[in-house]
């Protein structure tokens, strides 16, 4: 590898880290649901705050996929000349666009039957425990007055967390979390009752639909009773003349501008069309989005399977989960009888509501922007922030048409993002703009999965992780508005990406609060584990079990603690697909040696070396920035 110091998006991001190593002050950090603050690792920290660390690369996957077999009928692989890993690094390299983790035994996999097997073999694997489902299993579907699950979010970030933690479909649950993220509700902005099991299933249809076709997509993400509330169409109703009122255009708004078709018109590579000045051209007017809001009228929750239960000791009355799973149903007399012209379609006066549903839907599934619209952001979410305009057309083009006359099929879409030249090719290792800032969020995930921890008791108490100064500055569902936590098209201000006009979405969320915070954050949770309070009950408590619920013992790497070059040869390959420079490789390994670790050591002197080595790593900038 050559020196990648200079490229513009590890460059910036090893700006970031300078001074920002942890320090005494993690000792009241890392604490999860709980509050018992964990202790510093001291090692670590003064190894942060004595090298300059600028440099490592990586990125995300599972635990094993099970059977590689492929599907019966599988999605072809579009032409390319990297159909299979020559090495190790390269299978690692694709593991971790495609899921949240690399482990060697699916490493091995890739190796031995290819990129494409793999990926067939994961659209053929079963989703496993639905989140609705999970919920229940836990008991958080109980009606109480203490628990009060019924006006609880939390019970949803242990979903979440325990769902990406723990999932075997790592694939189908990657392209999902990077759906949520385009598609997006936040917990943060659901005030109904039982809002935990409404964004469990919200994030269920997302699961079920990420091998499936995004004009499903579009259909459930409407009709969903989560999104109903966060962007108004639930109660939403007709025009009234007398009164003044005029259907709410949230939801055709931002379907509009973020879901199918962006602000401006789109050439199939991604790139805008303009007018004889250059001037992007708008893609939609208001008056489309006070037409199609018409559309979106007449719906709400769908309470016709609905036990509304009496919450003992009181008079309050609560319905049962049941309405949060089901489509919103329509109420025809509150449905606008007005027509509807938007994108050069007109909906007819008095239409009946589904029609013109279904009619909205399709004309916003079938524009031309859709394709390049959406694959580039999947691109972005996958494998790399600044993809080529070649790049977005191969994607657009296997949205618009499977090979058998299908639109938006998002097996072929994810095919053509994963298996491109484009995201294969180890070009793409030494080029300047390729890549992307990883996820503070996946970050976790990550550890999680590639170092085996487990949740002791099972409900995953991880909890609200969006604290930039004490934990991530991120949490999976709990973005801090419906433009997700970073714009597509970010320009980190006055940095070489800008001069270069490229874009580092992610990058959003990097701060001086945020860089600290995670570092902070991470040590605590590499060396000991993330603390819960009553980690074996389902409700917020305090008992005699509080502790360190969600840990690992790293077994494997105890097994080579006392080689040093070998523990950081083998976190390179799982956390980094290899990337981290002889540079980097060095001053990781003299750090971990300053500190003799021999057989006889005892496990907490053993355990203080892996946590210095994953932690040495994990804030370096070639694992920050996943090539």
């Amino acid at each position: 590898m050559t020196n990648t110091h200079e490229e513009p998006l590890r460059a910036l991001a090893a700006k970031e880290e300078e001074g920002s190593g942890p320090t005494a002050a993690s000792a009241a950090v890392g604490t999860a649901s709980g509050t018992q603050p964990t202790p510093p690792l001291a090692p670590v920290a003064a190894v942060l705050a004595s090298t300059a660390l600028a440099a490592c690369g990586g990125g995300s996957g599972g635990t094993d996929p099970g059977d590689p077999t492929p599907l019966p009928t599988p999605v072809p692989a579009p032409p390319s000349p990297y159909s299979s890993a020559a090495s190790d690094q390269e299978a690692a390299r694709f593991l971790l666009q495609a899921q949240f983790s690399a482990s060697p035994s699916e490493i091995a996999t890739v190796r031995s039957v290819g990129y494409a097997a793999w990926i067939n073999a994961q659209f053929a694997a079963p989703l496993g425990t639905r989140g609705w489902d999970w919920l229940n299993e836990r008991g958080y579907a109980a009606v109480s007055d203490t628990s009060n699950f019924y006006d609880q979010s939390y019970p949803a970030d242990h979903m979440i967390w325990s769902q990406l933690m723990t999932s075997t479909d790592g694939l189908r649950k990657r392209v999902a979390l990077a759906l949520s993220e385009i598609c997006v509700v936040s917990l943060n902005g659901l005030d109904l009752n039982w809002r935990s099991h409404a964004m469990a299933h919200y994030w269920d249809q997302l699961v079920a639909n990420a091998f499936g076709n995004y004009r499903q997509v579009l259909q459930d993400v409407t009709l969903n009773p989560a999104m109903g509330y966060y962007l108004n169409t639930r109660g939403n109703q007709k025009e009234n003349a007398a009164t003044g009122r005029q259907p709410d255009e949230n939801y055709a708004r931002e379907i509009l501008q973020l879901m199918t078709i962006g602000l401006v018109e789109l050439n199939q590579d991604g790139t805008p069309k303009t007018d004889g000045t250059g001037k992007p051209l708008e893609s939609y007017t208001q008056a489309d989005v006070t037409n199609l809001a018409r559309v979106f009228t007449g719906y709400d929750y769908d309470q016709s399977q609905n036990q509304p239960t009496t919450v003992p000791g009181g008079t309050r009355v609560v319905p049962s989960t049941h309405f949060t799973r089901l489509p919103m149903a329509l109420k025809e007399s509150l449905h606008s009888t007005l027509p509807a012209t938007f994108l050069g379609t007109t909906i007819a006066a008095n239409t009946p509501g589904a029609a013109a549903l279904k009619t909205a839907l399709d004309t916003l599934f079938n524009h031309p922007n859709v394709g390049p619209f959406i694959g580039k952001q999947l691109i972005q979410r996958l494998v790399t922030s600044n993809p080529s305009s070649a790049y977005v057309g191969r994607v657009a083009a296997a949205f618009n048409n499977n090979g058998a006359g299908v639109r938006g099929d998002m097996k072929t879409v994810v095919m053509a993002i994963l298996m491109d030249e484009e995201a294969r090719s180890p070009a793409g290792l030494t080029q300047p703009g390729f890549g992307k800032l990883r996820e503070p969020m996946l970050r976790l995930v990550q550890w999680a999965r590639t170092f085996g921890a487990t949740s002791q008791y099972g409900y995953w108490k991880i909890g609200d992780t969006s604290n930039p100064g004490t934990r991530l500055s991120q949490s999976p569902l709990r973005s801090p508005s419906v433009f997700n936590f970073f714009r597509p098209g970010y320009v980190p201000p006055s940095t070489a990406l800008a001069a270069a006009r490229q874009v580092a979405p992610e990058f959003q969320l990097v701060n001086e609060s945020s860089v600290g915070g995670y570092l902070n954050y991470m040590q605590g949770v590499i060396r000991n584990g993330i603390y819960a309070n009553a980690p074996d009950v389902p409700q917020n408590a305090s008992n005699t079990n509080n502790g360190y619920d969600i840990r690992t013992t790293y077994p494997n790497e105890m097994a080579i603690v006392t080689d040093a070059d070998a523990l950081v040869a083998r976190i390179n390959l799982l956390m980094c697909a290899g990337q981290l420079s002889a540079a980097t490789i060095k001053l990781i390994a003299d750090a971990l040696k300053a500190t003799a670790v021999t057989a006889a050591s005892t496990e907490a002197v053993k355990l203080n070396r892996i946590a210095a080595a994953i932690l040495l790593v994990m804030a370096s900038a070639e694992y920050l920035i996943q090539k």
